[in-house]
């Protein structure tokens, strides 16, 4: 009776909505079931297991040593995740997934406030189903918690801007210190060069010396406190320790520059090699199936939109600034384009209600997702052959469903058959990826594989790790797992039984010639399954790219 009274309330137009969310929030589900992959996410997951083992909130421990890498906020996060359903990859993703969900909300406000609620609701969409954003939700890193953090930042800020009260000053300061805590202090240019470039278009330069921005920054890093203290207790107060090679290295400067400006300009210990397109084909990818909106926003309709509301130039702002920022730095990874996401939906969604005035171009752009929806068809069935799926079949049978779906969708209004083809596509996706492709690739992460045999008697023994380092061994073992850097800590750790070795096959097989009473609890087959290549999915080649890892236990 609620739900029916529910929906009587609501237009036709927000109960379309509301059937499209729900859509795309169950294609989000299934990956937080699946187990963390490496090495990133299962590395995060160890950093916040050794927070709640060792009941230190402090400090961080990852590779067996201090950890200087990211800030604190999303491991403390985790760890209060673990203290509540255990330590386990449910509880490691569910926070993480709980933060996207928040994000969708911010999105929703900031595209209803600065373009209308049509525009909201197709962004929270775009949002939901973004490829990279949905693998984002399965492969948990820090880009769940710093998007949304961004977005509740500029939320506020807005407000800010209107209206001087200390509740937005103390609300943006605190999304903006949990996303420094997230990620550094580089996330102050994507949140705050949108509102500059939006003064300076609009020549509101008075804006720059505004008391209460000033008190915006200060109080945010007021905020940062907690952080700045646990680097400084653990790398600042111990010059003795060594890190990124070196003695003498300061948590607070790493935190201040080397993190992020370090990587930036190539001269922090964490360097790398940029190319300046590489966002630009990777967003064509990663943002599917909203790619052709988002060029058409950026292309065709941009100039119109600002001119219309300048105060736009806060979200465009930030995707132009941020997407510079990433393409010109010398250390790139896909997933950083996370956090334009949001933006670049707002972009899409807008330029889909706008195109109403233009139903031969809308007709275009509805066969044009059609189009993809059928190239996205093609691909899986091809790798899915190639694989060499046992449920190859059930795969075509699926896909024979959603082409049918795909081509029987009319609606009166081509905005909504935009969304829903594209919910569609998304859904197609999303269950090739987590009931066929990432279970496939599990069987070969060794060490998740390998720990799901550690229960029982096996679980609260010693357990090592020599020769065949896994993070998600280290995760999934019920206790601490010591790293054996070499053959002195090897014989050290053997000499008290009884105990559980990780290790690779050729060094299982010399301890067991050794001692006959070394026992296999389980041999596993091994591939680094995030880089994959066309040998490891070929089904005839794909022996000669895997290495054997054994689990060995001595009584």
């Amino acid at each position: 009776m609620f739900i029916k009274q529910y929906f009587n309330h609501r237009t036709h137009s927000d109960q379309n909505f509301l059937v499209l969310l729900f859509l795309s929030l169950l294609i989000n589900i299934p990956g937080i079931f699946l187990p963390i992959i490496e090495p990133d996410s299962a590395l995060y997951a160890t950093i916040a297991k050794h927070m709640v083992q060792e009941q230190d909130w402090v400090n961080l421990f990852g590779n067996g040593s201090d950890w200087l890498d990211k800030p604190h906020f999303p491991f403390w996060v985790s760890a209060i995740s673990y203290t509540i359903f255990g330590i386990n990859g449910f509880a490691y993703k569910l926070p993480a997934f709980l933060f996207w969900l928040v994000g969708l909300r911010f999105t929703y406000l900031i595209g209803q406030k600065l373009y209308n609620t049509s525009v909201g609701q197709i962004a929270v969409l775009i949002q939901a189903t973004a490829l990279h954003n949905v693998l984002a939700n399965f492969d948990v890193r820090a880009e769940p918690y710093l998007t949304t953090c961004i977005l509740g930042a500029v939320w506020y800020l807005l407000h800010l801007q209107e209206s001087f009260k200390y509740k937005y000053v103390l609300l943006a300061a605190a999304w903006t210190a949990f996303a420094m805590m997230t990620k550094g202090v580089f996330v102050l240019i994507s949140i705050g060069s949108g509102f500059v470039l939006y003064w300076l278009v609009t020549r509101r330069f008075k804006e720059f010396w505004e008391l209460k921005y000033w008190l915006y920054v200060a109080v945010s890093l007021l905020f940062l406190f907690p952080e700045i203290y646990s680097l400084y207790v653990q790398f600042d107060l111990h010059p003795e320790k060594l890190v990124f090679g070196e003695y003498g290295v300061s948590g607070v400067r790493f935190f201040f520059w080397d993190s992020q400006f370090g990587r930036f300009f190539n001269t922090g210990p964490i360097k790398g090699s940029g190319d300046p397109f590489f966002f630009v084909h990777t967003t064509l990818w990663a943002f599917l199936p909203w790619t052709i909106p988002f060029i058409i926003a950026l292309f065709y309709r941009l100039q119109k939109s600002l001119s219309h509301e300048p105060k736009r130039w806060v979200i465009v702002g930030s995707v132009i600034v941020t997407f510079l920022l990433f393409s010109f730095s010398k250390f790139q990874l896909p997933h950083y384009i996370i956090i334009c996401f949001p933006f670049m939906a707002m972009l899409a969604a807008n330029v889909i209600w706008e195109l109403r005035s233009s139903p031969e171009w809308l007709q275009k752009l509805v066969w044009a997702q059609k189009a993809i929806l059928l190239l996205v068809v093609l691909l899986v069935a091809l790798l899915s052959y190639w694989i060499g799926f046992s449920t190859y079949w059930h795969l075509i049978l699926v896909s024979i469903l959603a082409v049918g779906i795909n081509f029987s969708l009319r609606f009166k209004s081509h905005v909504l058959t935009i969304v829903s083809i594209n919910t569609l596509t998304m859904g197609y996706l999303a269950f090739f990826l987590f009931f066929s492709f990432y279970p496939f690739l599990f069987q070969y992460q060794s060490g998740s594989e390998s720990a799901k045999v550690l229960v029982g008697k096996y679980a609260k023994l010693p357990t090592g790790s020599y020769q065949s380092f896994s993070y998600a061994f280290e995760f999934y073992a019920p206790g601490e797992v010591k790293l054996l850097q070499n053959k002195n800590s090897l014989s050290a750790f053997i000499q008290n039984k009884p105990f559980i070795l990780y290790t690779n096959k050729s060094v299982a097989d010399s301890l067991r010639k050794v001692n006959p009473d070394y026992q296999i609890l389980r041999t596993t087959e091994h591939f680094h399954i995030t880089k994959l290549k066309g040998t490891f999915f070929n089904q005839n080649s794909r022996n000669s790219t895997l290495e054997k890892r054994v689990l060995l236990y001595l009584p």
